[in-house]
């Protein structure tokens, strides 16, 4: 269906980000991380948390425009 090929588009998406970008995402909402816990586990600030994980999810979003434009 519809959901499974979006999960496709994303998990494509999200292999496309730089490593430690894509670390802070999946934690974030794959692992439900808050971010305190995401911070811990990358040996990162809470700042550096929310600046990642915003670039990742604008560059995902425009991922996935490009993929639905095709």
């Amino acid at each position: 269906g519809p959901d499974c090929e979006l999960h496709d588009v994303l998990r494509r998406a999200v292999d496309r980000l730089p490593r430690r970008m894509r670390a802070a995402v999946l934690l974030r909402y794959y692992d439900d991380m808050s971010e305190p816990e995401v911070a811990a586990a990358l040996g990162v600030s809470v700042g550096t948390v929310k600046s990642t994980v915003a670039r990742a999810m604008a560059k995902l979003r425009a991922d996935a425009e490009l993929a639905s434009a095709e």
